[in-house]
């Protein structure tokens, strides 16, 4: 039965209830980083970090934390982990931290870490938060990181800054301006979504 739990959970937080397709949180990053690969997989592993450990956290403190305080608290936890990720950044890739700027910070009122530690690790043990948080974090990853391999190749015609489109194809200018980040999660969110429906209908 445990198990099951473990297994639901992560299809539930990679699929059924993904955070970014389903339920449509966590835009405004992907609106900011989502122009490169690298910048994307960076922040996406920064908040997959965040979120695990908070949760993790939450979940061993929420004994010690009064009800009255709780959501500070979870903040004040979620500050803390995300100043390391930040310290991290400034340290081994300056280029990419001057890059994402303010988003790391961001990080901090991100809805999805805020909700999970809520809504999950407030009220289930330890080890379960932390898988919840860091099946959470995933399934925000992969969707960005789907975006991002979409603008980069078209905008700069590379891959993880690597060239990939012969040298005379025409970069797409749209792809590399904030308003195709929306356009691009809008195409994924309905292909994925309608995928969903025709897997329902035909059950």
């Amino acid at each position: 039965m445990a198990q099951k739990n473990w297994i639901a959970i992560a299809k539930d937080n990679l699929w059924y209830n993904n955070p970014v397709f389903i339920q449509i949180l966590g835009i405004c990053s992907t609106l900011a980083v989502t122009n490169t690969l690298i910048n994307t997989s960076i922040m996406t592993l920064g908040v997959v970090f965040v979120t695990g450990l908070s949760a993790l956290t939450v979940s061993l403190l929420k004994s010690f934390i009064p009800r009255k305080v709780r959501m500070i608290a979870q903040t004040l936890i979620i500050s803390f982990y995300v100043i390391i990720v930040d310290i991290v950044l400034r340290a081994y890739v300056p280029e990419v931290s001057r890059a994402l700027g303010p988003y790391v910070g961001l990080i901090i009122t991100n809805c999805i870490i805020m909700g999970r530690t809520e809504a999950f690790a407030q009220s289930n043990p330890p080890l379960l938060s932390l898988w919840d948080g860091l099946t959470t974090g995933i399934g925000y990853m992969y969707i960005l990181l789907m975006v991002a391999f979409v603008r980069e190749l078209l905008g700069f015609g590379t891959l993880f800054g690597l060239q990939i489109l012969p040298d005379n194809f025409v970069n797409w200018t749209i792809m590399v301006m904030p308003p195709s980040a929306f356009f691009m999660l809008a195409v994924f969110i309905w292909i994925l979504k309608g995928y969903m429906f025709r897997k329902e209908v035909k059950k």
